[in-house]
């Protein structure tokens, strides 16, 4: 019994000692046979391991929720900064445009190229003072003595604040001066001035208007202009934001170039370390026992059997290197796969990483441009909206005829948008169509790939995509139909507006009328007063004239005198009678004040026509405005919609691209699928022709060995001591198995069996070859037990153990590893399985402590108040679920 309990010993010695290095550290050399090793050394080194990657992985912890907190602060800290800059910006554009408007002129002018030529370069700081430098107008912080860049920074602010002082100090001059010159006109107007001071002075009020229009003109030009470059470089920046985009998606091709190139190199690595592992145990030197006949006149000498028992010693001590060979081997082996795995889970994450659009839109480069972007689009925006509103004072200041023109012209562009826009919405309808037909060939397709798959799972994420798909269908749809509205809505706007110009067109043809009628009235009120003055002049000699005769008359004068002053007044009185009988002066005076009063009151109810034509032309020009508003808004929309439309389209072809990867998904699977099949059969095939030969040999072996009844019931004793055994190292591997699997479960997927499945199969391949060098041994045993008949009784013994030996390789060789490879299988299958119900399949994960479950566990225990995770308790909720594809 000792030969059968040293293999046992060794044994254990070995799977302890493997377990321990496979604890301790991967790539740690076994231990000699000659120096052991204690285990509860080995497990208190494991422990203090534990404990310090614990520590480790605590201190990470603390490290990234500090780098979390300090990216959130500088986040914070970068957007109070944009926002002062932003703010800061808009009030001196807004300054500077005040003082445009206020007359300022050039200076303005000057002023604003000043301000865009400091704004519009980078800055050379780091990347995390590029909005503080930005806010400060500056290229770099400096330091000084004492304080640090805090006196510089404060130097800057403090001189941004005295421009900004500056230019309000211009601004009110501006505004000074425009109110004196308005003071002095108004003065001199409500003064009641003569005809020719009144002409002069709106002479002059004139000549401040025309200035005033041509510095808007200049002004408005200047700002077109810095339109027109605003939208050019955003123009700009989007083509270098499309070839960006471009230019990812080239590296990440590049990319998965590489990581196929690698993937390669890597299984061309582990083909040359199987076929050197294959080769190094060729190479091992195997005494095997072959009895060699020495003939002496015809007669053959046998072995001692002290020599047969060196030999088979021999050859078992060589066996057990062997093992312990191969499992060193299996050990580098499965250290090499672990190591590869890590790999290759980093280049994954590089990989994902590279691929989101999270970790570009996250990067310092896409952030500093989209916030370029952002300032230049609130940039454009504004001086769109002060565009728009020094053209509304242009119109308000120059001819109608202009206006009219100019609302024309608007009319016109607004026709042209929302016929562009409706061009855009039937190439949407058109896309629409196409989509519908690409959903239904796309349903066809899914009905026959789920008529030849029959998995319940591809089966429900069809239908799943196919339910988003047509959900989505149905918004796109209901998002055409808000657009016809809105495009019928403008139409039904535009042709208010074109009703507004006809009556506009009426309303000033009949103030022109009413000015004519005016400046008629006023020029027969002028004629009328000046005849009245005449008149007045008239009427005051006559009265000189008579206070002249009366004092003659109390003159004491000689009659002749008198007589003669009697006659010449009677003469005088005559001439005058005559005068005002021919001048009918007294009829042409009430003629000419009833004149006047009924001119007065033309002129008041003219005046009140005037204020009321003037009234109606104010609403009139403020429905205009609201209309124009209106369109604007509409435009905004039609624009959004759009928007949201390109959004969904890019948005269908990435579930189109889904959808076609996880076809070739599929597809890879079932290839896969049947490639284990056809494997399965084949091992199947060269299990049934090894166990046919084994049959064959047993049944040889029962021809020759007819007599050794007794010796086989002592074999099958033993072979089912030996079952017993393995059934017991069986249980004891898979126990240790499945603590490992329960320690390793977050890490483990789908590849890690595939590639297991790789290296087992290497392993039964050296295992078959194994076991045909143990039938040859067996042949050269069984011609020694021909030649040897006449020596049965002294050979029992020695075939006994010899039988022993080759059970016993047997077992292990063929039987052990194709039931290994069985009892593999089911804990792959059993890992991709649910943990909770042991049925469904593995498709959702809890992002906080990365245990994999199925959905309708999940949804389950979502319905709970308490949510916990069923493998560790921790609680969770519905954010920190996602679905996963195994």
């Amino acid at each position: 019994m000792e030969p059968e309990e040293e293999p046992e010993h060794k044994r254990r010695h070995l799977n302890n000692n493997n377990n321990s290095s496979m604890a301790r550290h991967p790539s740690s050399p076994p231990p000699d046979d000659n120096k052991p090793v204690d285990a509860a050394v080995l497990q208190y080194q494991n422990q203090k391991l534990v404990q310090q990657l614990d520590t480790q992985k605590h201190e990470l912890q603390d490290l990234d929720y500090k780098i979390k907190e300090l990216k959130e602060k500088q986040a914070s800290y970068d957007e109070t900064l944009i926002n002062v800059n932003q703010l800061w910006n808009q009030l001196i554009d807004d300054i500077i445009l005040l003082g445009a408007q206020a007359g300022s002129g050039q200076s303005a002018l000057q002023s604003l190229d000043r301000v865009e030529s400091s704004r519009g370069s980078l800055p050379s700081c780091p990347p995390e003072d590029i909005f503080l430098c930005r806010l400060l107008e500056t290229d770099a912080i400096q330091s000084t003595k004492h304080d640090g860049p805090i006196d510089y920074v404060k130097e800057a602010l403090a001189s941004r604040g005295s421009s900004t002082r500056e230019l309000m100090r211009l601004l009110e001059d501006a505004l000074d001066s425009q109110r004196t010159k308005f003071e002095d006109i108004a003065q001199i107007l409500l003064g009641k001035p003569s005809a020719e001071d009144a002409i002069t002075q709106l002479r002059k009020l004139d000549d401040l208007i025309r200035e005033e229009a041509s510095h808007l003109h200049e002004v408005v030009d200047v700002l077109h202009l810095k339109h027109k470059k605003y939208a050019h470089e955003i123009q700009s920046c989007i083509d270098n934001h499309s070839v960006d985009q471009l230019e990812i998606k080239r590296l990440a091709g590049d990319l998965e170039e590489s990581m196929a190139e690698l993937e390669e190199s890597r299984r061309k690595l582990i083909n040359l370390k199987m076929q050197k592992d294959g080769v190094s145990g060729m190479h091992v030197p195997i005494p095997v026992p072959v009895i060699v006949p020495s003939i002496t006149n015809g007669t053959v000498s046998p072995e001692k059997p002290s020599d047969r028992s060196k030999r088979l010693r021999e050859l078992k001590e060589s066996i057990e290197e062997i093992k312990v060979l191969a499992e060193d081997r299996l050990s580098e082996l499965q250290d090499a796969q672990e190591d590869n795995l890590i790999l290759s889970k980093q280049l994954q994450d590089l990989q994902n990483e590279l691929k989101e659009d999270k970790y570009v839109y996250a990067s310092r480069p896409y952030s500093l441009v989209n916030d370029q972007l952002q300032h230049w689009n609130a940039e454009a925006e504004r001086y769109k909206m002060l565009t728009d509103s020094l053209q509304a004072e242009r119109h308000f200041i120059m001819r109608r005829e202009k206006d009219l023109i100019g609302k024309t012209e608007s009319t016109d562009a607004a026709r042209n948008k929302i016929d562009i826009s409706e061009s855009k919405v039937e190439e949407l309808q058109n896309q629409l169509q196409k989509c519908i037909v690409d959903k239904n060939e796309m349903e066809i397709k899914m009905e026959e790939a789920m008529q030849d798959s029959g998995r319940k799972d591809i089966n429900e994420e069809f239908q799943v995509m196919a339910s988003a798909l047509s959900k989505e269908m149905r918004m796109m749809e209901s998002q055409l139909k808000r657009w016809q509205t809105t495009a019928d809505e403008a139409l039904s706007l535009r042709e208010k507006a074109q009703s507004l110009s006809s009556l506009l067109d009426v309303k000033t043809t009949e103030l022109k009328n009413l000015a004519d009628e005016c400046a008629r009235q006023m020029r027969q009120i002028k004629s009328l007063k000046d005849i009245t003055e005449k008149m007045q002049k008239e009427k005051q000699e006559l009265e000189i004239f008579l206070d002249m005769l009366g004092q003659q008359i109390y003159d004491t004068r000689e009659l002749t005198e008198i007589k003669e002053s009697e006659h010449r007044a009677h003469l005088q009185a005559e001439t005058l009678r005559s005068a005002l009988d021919e001048h009918s002066l007294e009829l042409r005076v009430k003629a000419a004040y009833e004149a006047e009063a009924a001119c007065q009151r033309r002129l008041s109810v003219a005046e009140a026509e005037i204020a009321e034509l003037r009234a109606e032309l104010d609403a009139s020009d403020r429905d205009v405005l609201e209309l124009k508003e209106a369109i604007k808004i509409k435009e905004g929309e039609a624009d959004s919609y759009i928007s949201e439309i390109e959004t969904i389209g890019q948005a269908y072809e990435d579930m189109q691209t889904q959808n076609q990867h996880l076809l070739q998904q599929v597809t890879e699977r079932d290839e896969y699928n049947i490639k284990l099949v056809s494997d399965s059969v084949k091992e199947k095939q060269s299990q049934s022709l090894l166990l046919s030969e084994k049959q064959g040999l047993t049944k040889q072996l029962q021809q020759l060995n007819g007599s050794l009844e007794s010796l086989k019931s002592r074999i099958a004793q033993s072979e089912e001591q030996m079952k017993l055994h393995h059934r017991e190292a069986l249980s004891s591997i898979q126990e240790d198995r499945h603590m490992a699997m329960n320690l390793e479960a977050a890490k483990w997927e789908l590849a890690d069996a595939e590639k297991e499945l790789k290296m087992l199969k290497s392993t039964v391949f050296s295992s078959e070859k194994e076991h045909e060098q143990i039938q040859r041994k067996v042949d050269d045993i069984q011609v020694e037990l021909d030649n040897e008949r006449s020596e049965r009784k002294k050979l029992d013994e020695d075939l006994m153990e010899l039988n022993k030996t080759v059970a016993d390789l047997t077992a292990e060789t063929g039987e052990a590893a194709i039931l290994q490879l069985q009892e593999e299988i089911k804990d792959c299958k059993a890992i991709l399985k649910c943990g909770v119900c042991f049925d469904r399949p593995k498709e959702v994960v809890i992002v906080k402590c990365f245990h994999l479950f199925c959905n309708q566990c999940i949804q389950r225990n979502l319905e709970i108040r308490h949510r916990k995770c069923p493998g560790c308790g921790t609680a969770f909720g519905q954010s920190d679920v996602r679905f996963v594809k195994i």
